[in-house]
């Protein structure tokens, strides 16, 4: 195993190779590169084991650590850098999720930046829902955000564009005339009476206190209120009074207050340099985390307490978020922008080579993984080594039949056992091996790809130099009964057997499942084999594997792969692509693997430490 040099922190050295790229060799040799395989662009920590133990393994079983000393923290964090080995890579070397020794220091506040946050179209639809009953989805209107942090949210990324800001006006003018009459219901009953211009003025200062707080997340200050209330009195002037609330819905749903999560914070005495957030700014960053949405009552009220000024505050707060059936709306769409299950409703394969699928089937593979991922956490093991390793899954009747599975009835989603010998947890599910490909064979590359970029996130490449891209490819006319035949060639040529080394076997261990997702032997006559050696782009040794199930079982045991889905949930959760370049990022996400680590690797207990790292509770103070 390549060791960094002993100077480097221990989650630089993980990310040099893992977040940036591959390893300098490929670099070098790729100099041209950009882009990537596949639907794979999200980076996040992977595995080098360091430390004075050693770890073994074997086949396909997961490595187990064996050094005598363990590593010590300070504060609240604990960590283990001796022989964990976490029953993960065959390639054992210690555990890999450690604290860097200059982010023990507790006294030290290191919260990272703080983008300004614009509304996604996924929590606005939410917000609009919530604040005004519009249930249309109005934002889907909007342009698509940029990927960023691939999840969409990404501060960096989230720029006004010319057709946005017109759309922006389009839509509130539409909700406010489409929710008049649900608005003024549940914010202005007095509008019924308000006949006179003394009443409407009343009526309209009443509405403005009870809906601009809720809408901007905060209390209003009595010269915003009379503006508000100035320009309903003109607009009333020109036609009526519902004209006129319709116009401050209008102003209020493009004002900079409605359309960003703006944040100025309070100055911290004890930490020159930083500010925690207010009370109201705090309860926005809690419901927008947990359901991408505004805050409700109990929130509001905590704020003003102050009891969102401390982390055991913020923790309560963040247990009850979660534990309300509507936090499972945020987590079901993590994995839909994680995983390659989104686009399956609207999937289609040649029907002559597939005649049992369809995009009803594609759909009704969604469901199954959102069906299983929402058990699983919230009502199973909860772990995710668990949700990659379960041997059940949720089918109806018709997906039941379309996989083969006997003695399912209903169109209910319902829990299944599995054989396990040849399907096991969430990746060998039938739309996670639909939709990790494009094409109507079966293509090891771009699973190994998924496999190694999304939960690894040992990111890999694709070549744009047209030179280089025309040695890659397969060149047209090349035959073979199955993928494995037709796909080695790539190995055989130095220009591509960079790559194709590390993302090959992946693919190939999970050839066993065609390109709609489902099981096979053999392919073109002849018997399919899924065996390899393992090996990520940072010269980790996985071990052998013959199949599936045997590839499962390694990335649920290895500490990379559980670092990677942390790292996916800190980019989503903060908005921002973590920059492991910076100290700050570093120490976050350092704490936040121990912590996940510490919980058996349990998901709800992760979103909960997402809310107590620095970076949740402190805000930088620009310099002035």
């Amino acid at each position: 195993m390549r060791m960094p040099s002993p100077e480097t922190p221990p989650r630089a050295r993980r990310v040099a190779t893992l977040r940036r790229g591959i390893p300098v060799a490929l670099a070098l040799l790729l100099s041209a590169c950009a882009g990537s395989i596949g639907d794979a662009d999200n980076g996040g920590g992977s595995s080098t084991g360091t430390g004075s133990t050693s770890g073994t393994g074997t086949g396909s079983t997961s490595g187990t650590g064996t050094g005598s000393t363990s590593g010590t923290g300070t504060g609240n964090t604990t960590t283990g850098t001796g022989g964990s080995g976490s029953g993960g890579s065959g390639g054992g070397g210690g555990s890999v999720i450690e604290i860097p020794t200059e982010c023990r220091d507790n006294t030290v506040i290191r919260a990272g930046r703080a983008p300004l946050r614009r509304l996604t179209r996924f929590e606005y639809n939410n917000v609009v829902a919530d604040l005004l009953g519009d249930t249309t989805q109005p934002a889907t209107a909007f342009p698509s955000e940029e990927l960023g942090n691939g999840f969409g949210n990404d501060a960096d990324a989230l720029s006004v564009s010319s057709l946005l800001a017109e759309q922006y006006g389009t839509v509130a003018d539409a909700i406010a005339t489409r929710q008049m009459q649900t608005v003024l219901a549940k914010y202005a009953p007095c509008a019924n009476s308000a006949t006179t211009a003394a009443t409407q003025d009343t009526c309209a200062r009443t509405f403005v206190q009870a809906f601009v707080p809720l809408a901007y997340r905060r209390a209003v200050q009595t010269t915003e209120v009379d503006e508000l209330v100035a320009l309903q009195k003109a607009a009333t002037a020109k036609a009526n009074f519902t004209t006129g609330i319709a116009t401050i819905i209008q102003a209020v749903l493009q004002a900079p207050d409605f359309l960003y999560r703006l944040e100025f914070g309070t100055p911290d005495a004890a930490h020159p340099g930083f500010a925690r957030p207010t009370g109201d700014e705090m309860a926005t960053r809690l419901s927008f985390l947990f359901w991408g949405t505004a805050p409700d009552d109990a929130l509001r009220t905590a704020a003003k307490s102050g009891s969102l000024n401390t982390p055991d505050g913020v923790k309560q707060q963040a247990t009850r978020l979660l534990g309300d059936p509507r936090s499972h709306n945020v987590v079901r769409f993590f994995f839909d922008n994680l995983l390659p299950i989104n686009g399956l409703t609207d999937l289609e394969r040649d029907a002559k080579m597939y005649p049992t699928f369809s995009k009803t089937v594609g759909n009704l593979m969604h469901q199954e993984t959102q069906s299983f991922l929402e058990y699983e956490i919230f009502s199973g093991k909860g772990t995710w080594p668990s949700a990659l390793t379960a041997p059940y899954t949720f089918v109806n009747a018709p997906l039941a039949k379309y996989y083969g599975f006997p003695n399912v009835s209903g169109d209910t989603f319902q829990k299944v056992d599995l054989d396990t010998t040849k399907r096991l947890g969430l990746l060998l599910q039938g739309g996670l091996m639909t939709g990790s490909i494009t094409t109507n064979q079966s293509n090891p590359v771009l699973r190994g790809s998924f496999v190694l970029n999304k939960l690894m996130c040992s990111k890999i490449n694709l070549p744009t130099d047209p030179k280089i891209l025309a040695q890659v490819k397969i060149p047209e006319g090349v035959t073979g009964a199955t993928a494995r035949e037709r796909f080695s060639l790539h190995s055989k040529q130095d220009v591509c057997r960079t790559c194709h080394q590390f993302l090959d076997p992946f693919g190939f261990a999970l050839e066993n499942f065609d390109a709609v997702g489902l099981y096979r032997t053999e392919e073109g006559g002849e018997k399919i084999d899924p065996s390899g050696t393992l090996t990520t782009p940072d010269n980790e040794s996985l071990g052998m594997v013959n199949g599936a199930t045997d590839l499962v079982k390694i990335l649920a045991g290895a500490e990379s792969t559980q670092v990677c889905f942390a790292s996916h949930w800190l980019d989503f959760a903060y908005g921002r692509t973590l920059d492991n370049g910076e100290l700050s990022d570093q120490c976050t996400a350092a704490r936040v693997d121990v912590a996940f680590k510490d919980s058996g690797f349990n998901v709800q207990q992760l979103l909960i430490n997402l809310t107590q790292t620095d970076a949740f509770l402190y805000l930088p103070v620009a310099a002035k």
